[in-house]
């Protein structure tokens, strides 16, 4: 298992950055009495602590069989459920800002229908990645660890690229107002101590 095992670290690094789109989901304090934003953002906390976990958990299990001596089966099977259970997460944090409507802000709608196609978006691109795995040759460790090298490079890039549509819906009062909200407080503070 040598050879994929540095691929695998390369994984559970890209990964961890990769969790961090979630952690977008929360601000820092302030006080406003707007109830409408208020409701909005305490429907959207509530909805994605779950998914949070979910990711965080799918991360986790990532991270724990790369640092075993894992078999290419193992990474696999481990790796492909993992992607499974990000990309639904995603499309459930899509969904829920969805259906909670646009925040009561100045541009509400634009940033609400960016936020929603890039969660879309993300999740599918992990789906992508849970086909990859699966297609991989675990009979070949040369191969495999040929293609964990292709799936941690497009994880990079996927960790890289965009939360900017959820910076953007989260900015000002919709940021102060999710910070307010005690279900998105703890999904940060849980999951800032996993990631640290």
């Amino acid at each position: 298992m040598e050879g994929a095992d540095p691929v695998n670290k390369k994984l559970a690094a890209a990964l961890s950055s990769g969790a961090v789109l979630v952690l977008a989901l929360t601000g820092c304090g302030g006080d406003d009495d707007n109830e409408k934003l208020n409701s909005w953002a305490d429907q959207v906390c509530g909805a994605v602590q779950p998914q949070a976990k979910k990711i965080q958990a799918a991360n986790a299990a990532i991270q724990k069989e790369t640092s075993d001596n894992s078999t290419p089966e193992e990474v696999q099977k481990t790796d492909s459920k993992a992607f499974q259970d990000m990309s639904d997460a995603y499309r459930a944090i899509g969904a829920a800002v969805t259906k909670a409507g646009a925040p009561d802000v100045e541009n509400g709608e634009k940033k609400q229908t960016d936020a929603v196609k890039e969660l879309n978006g993300i999740s599918a691109s992990y789906a992508s990645l849970k086909k990859q795995v699966d297609g991989l040759d675990t009979d070949d460790q040369a191969k495999f660890a040929d293609g964990l090298k292709d799936i941690a490079a497009e994880l990079d890039k996927l960790s890289k690229s965009g939360n900017d549509a959820l910076k953007t819906l989260e900015e000002g009062e919709v940021g102060e107002a999710m910070a307010r909200q005690p279900s998105c407080k703890t999904a940060t503070g849980s999951a800032q101590s996993t990631t640290g």
